[in-house]
C-alpha cells in the first residue's frame, strides 16, 4: 500500500536526509519502501515522502517502537506533526 507522509523538522532538511539515507538498513527490514521524498520549495524545515508499506497496521506497529523513536527523534522531527495519508488506488 502506498502513503503520504509529511513532519515538520526541528534541525532542517539538510541534518534529517544525512540520517535518513543511514537508516536504510532499518527500512529495508521493516519492508518499507521509500519511493520518494523532498522538501518543499520555500520551507526546508517539512519533509514528505511517499512509501510503500505492507498496511497501516504495519507502519503503525512500527511507528512507536523505540528504535524507531529514537530515530526520528534523532533526526529532528517533531512527532506531534507528523501526517500519513493511505492513498487508494
Amino acid at each position: 500500500m502506498k502513503v503520504i507522509t509529511s513532519v515538520e523538522l526541528s534541525k532542517g532538511y539538510k541534518h534529517w536526509k544525512e540520517l535518513f539515507l543511514a537508516n536504510e538498513d532499518f527500512r529495508q527490514k521493516n519492508q518499507i519502501n521509500v519511493i520518494a521524498y523532498g522538501h518543499e520549495a520555500e520551507n526546508d524545515s517539512k519533509v514528505w515522502a511517499v512509501m510503500d508499506i505492507p498496511s497501516m497496521e504495519h507502519m503503525m506497529g512500527l511507528i512507536n517502537e523505540p528504535e524507531m523513536v529514537k530515530l526520528r527523534e534523532e533526526a529532528g522531527a517533531i512527532v506531534e506533526t507528523q501526517k500519513m495519508i493511505k492513498l487508494v488506488t
